[in-house]
């Protein structure tokens, strides 16, 4: 994609990856608690697409099926919209939001009601090529 065409993205793209090639997908309203979520998003940020997506389908927590769909679709829109190959690719930025909370009672002993909050999540993942994330890296003279 040219640096024009780039021009007429959207700001979500351009909050999460600049001007740098790349490419992101989210899942909102994911019905799962976000504390859970992030436990499985941290395990595959920073890794190659390919070793994220092995570690993701063998996982057993529940939202690891989430985050692999989530990853699967970042991984074809870098290929069909930048025309990254997605054996270059890794997991740059991998975040959980937390979405809006539906709230249910359930009755309890003598005529009292207690809360059940039903969280939800906003899972984003950017897939990056490889030497664009360590020159980054370099760049800000980190080692995370």
């Amino acid at each position: 994609m040219s640096v024009t065409e780039r021009m007429r993205t959207s700001a979500r793209r351009e909050t999460l990856l600049g001007d740098q090639p790349g490419s992101f997908a989210s899942a909102r309203y994911v019905r799962i608690s976000p504390m859970k979520a992030r436990r499985v998003v941290d395990m595959v940020r920073g890794l190659p697409v390919d070793e994220a997506l092995a570690l993701l389908q063998f996982a057993p927590q529940a939202a690891s099926e989430t985050v692999y769909k989530v990853l699967e679709s970042a991984i074809a829109n870098a290929e069909s919209t930048e025309g990254l190959k997605a054996a270059d690719l890794v997991v740059s930025r991998a975040m959980v939001d937390e979405g809006p909370t539906m709230k249910r009672w359930r009755p309890r002993a003598q005529g009292r009601a207690t809360r059940i909050n039903k969280r939800t999540s906003h899972i984003t993942l950017v897939v990056q090529p490889a030497d664009v994330v360590d020159a980054t890296k370099a760049r800000k003279g980190g080692s995370k």
